[in-house]
């Protein structure tokens, strides 16, 4: 059997060829930096308070105490007009008639209060309308807030499970444009959402789309890339893009302050990535695992020309067909079903503190554009940190020390007294940064963990079981009703556990892309094996353990 990397080692390591590749696959998952945290956004909820009709006969003075006046723990305490509740009507408007002034001829803590039986007023300084505004979704009906980011994530846990093993079977290509078209159509269909019901339906179809392309991208890139270019393209290169996608977003939100506008305007940038089918190839390592050399031969002599190098007349030899591998082989035997398990606890965690501390910008003291900006910025210099680790050092200390350390900072959070907003923030910064590079790293390390035969359904089966940490990241901020300090309390304590259970990862620094599952590393990482060589090739892929 021919080895892909030395057969393909004619071409360089940094040509037309894989310029091409590196900053297309790249530019394709700058949309899913636009929809992926959105709900930052679309789904924020305005300061309102109960509304009270324009033509109810009140005095000024009747009208501006209308509100009773609560206790704020989110603003330190302060007194701020109930969000729920407001003072019984007809018993102001009486008090009102009869000339009575409130706290002078009338204590208000003994007038009885009513929930908003007329519906809210919404301040409208910050947005013109968000889906909470306009479907008043607070008070009692606050938990569809948390709940509609939560079917986002369905949608991308079910994309997790069908796109990877589609992908496996037809191909990397194919499922990275029919689901960038998916996440596009649907996003721009969701402006016309007639209820909140058919938003969080149509939400979920995104969510499909969003995750399926991303994967498929990272996938394909780490395939066709050779080693080097190989490591900056899946730490730093596509996480680079999806951040430049997440840093326009508050530029878009800055500027369309209407949900369904700003919708529109994060749709339609998916269509300008049609033309890239005719410029991105398909798997030569996908299509050789499927015994289809002479596409593979012909994508690495196209290759060849744009590099302006000469090919070998033969360039796959010895080949044969593998059979067909699904989800099932993540757990077939001992080793790589020890290997997945940890890794899905370790990817659960991570989307957790992530999705989290993303969405909880809105949260934030200051300006709610401002620290989205910065929440996606620090995700800048994370990317770098993370390929310059993943250059240098080991897979599993580097993904253990970021992990360990953003959960450090996210439990230093509740430490802060509530007044210091500047450094509550930036120790959440600190935080976002190292959970950042930890999710970087592991998408990289897991890629080069499992075998060709497996890689995308194994990447796919990871972000699968990490949706769970995703649909339940909105309701760790929804806990911040009960007590502020809270999420960042579980948040910080299962960062941390999931750093030293990355220490029982194998290591992969040096070692090449396993090609068979017999050829991946041993569980755990201190039973250290050497890399394959292809004159031992025993497959033991039917032989559970």
């Amino acid at each position: 059997m021919t080895d892909y990397e030395t057969s393909t080692a004619f071409l360089g390591e940094w040509g037309c060829f894989q310029q091409q590749v590196f900053f297309l696959l790249s530019l394709t998952v700058i949309p899913n930096g636009l929809t992926g945290l959105s709900t930052v956004f679309l789904a924020d909820t305005p300061s309102h308070h109960c509304l009270i009709p324009a033509q109810l006969n009140l005095t000024p003075a009747w009208r501006n105490s209308s509100i009773p006046l609560e206790q704020e723990s989110s603003q330190g305490g302060a007194l701020v007009r109930s969000r729920c509740s407001r003072y019984k009507l007809v018993d102001i408007l009486s008090f009102s008639e009869k000339g009575l002034l409130p706290d002078v001829d009338v204590n208000l803590s003994t007038v009885p209060k009513e929930s908003c039986l007329d519906g809210w007023e919404y301040d409208q300084s910050i947005y013109i309308s968000t889906i909470i505004s306009e479907w008043d979704l607070v008070c009692d009906e606050s938990w569809k807030k948390p709940l509609t980011s939560s079917f986002f994530f369905c949608g991308v846990l079910t994309g997790s499970f069908i796109s990877g093993q589609l992908s496996d079977r037809y191909g990397r290509k194919i499922v990275l444009f029919a689901t960038q078209a998916i996440q596009t159509v649907f996003t721009l269909i969701q402006v016309f959402s007639p209820s909140w019901t058919a938003f969080c339906a149509l939400f979920f179809v995104v969510g499909v789309g969003h995750i399926s392309n991303y994967v498929a991208a990272f996938v394909l890139g780490a395939e066709i890339l050779s080693p080097y270019v190989r490591t900056v393209y899946t730490t730093a290169g596509v996480n680079l893009f999806f951040a430049g996608g997440y840093m326009l977003l508050p530029f878009f939100g800055f500027f369309i302050r209407d949900w369904r506008m700003l919708l529109l305007g994060i749709s339609l940038p998916g269509f300008f990535f049609v033309p890239l089918w005719w410029f991105i190839p398909e798997s030569p390592r996908w299509l050789l695992s499927q015994g289809r050399i002479e596409e593979a031969e012909a994508i690495i002599r196209d290759a060849a020309k744009k590099n302006k190098v000469e090919p070998p007349s033969v360039i796959f030899s010895l080949l044969q067909k593998r059979r067909a591998h699904n989800i099932c082989d993540l757990l077939r035997s001992r080793n790589i079903r020890w290997i997945s398990v940890t890794l899905w606890l370790i990817w659960n965690t991570l989307t957790i503190a992530y999705f989290a501390v993303s969405l909880n910008t809105a949260n934030l003291h200051g300006n709610v554009h401002f620290n989205c900006f910065l929440s996606a910025l620090v995700e800048i210099p994370a990317y770098i940190l993370s390929w310059t680790m993943f250059r240098w050092c080991s897979r599993r200390l580097t993904l253990s020390s970021s992990l360990s350390m953003g959960g450090l900072f996210l439990l230093l959070i509740q430490l802060i007294p509530t007044h210091l907003f500047s450094l509550a923030i930036a120790l959440e910064m600190i935080g976002k940064f190292a959970v950042t590079t930890a999710y970087s790293l592991v998408y990289a390390f897991t890629a080069e963990i499992y075998p060709t035969v497996l890689r995308n359904t194994a990447l796919g089966a990871c972000s699968m079981a990490s949706r769970i940490g995703s649909i339940t990241a909105p309701f760790f901020i929804y806990l911040r009703s009960y007590s502020v300090s809270l999420p960042y309390i579980l948040m910080g304590s299962l960062t941390a556990l999931a750093g030293l259970l990355s220490l029982l990862l194998p290591e992969s620094f040096g070692m090449p892309l396993p090609e068979t599952i017999d050829h991946m590393q041993h569980f755990p990482g201190c039973c250290q094996r050497k890399p394959y060589t292809l004159t031992h090739m025993r497959e033991e892929e039917n032989a559970p353990e």
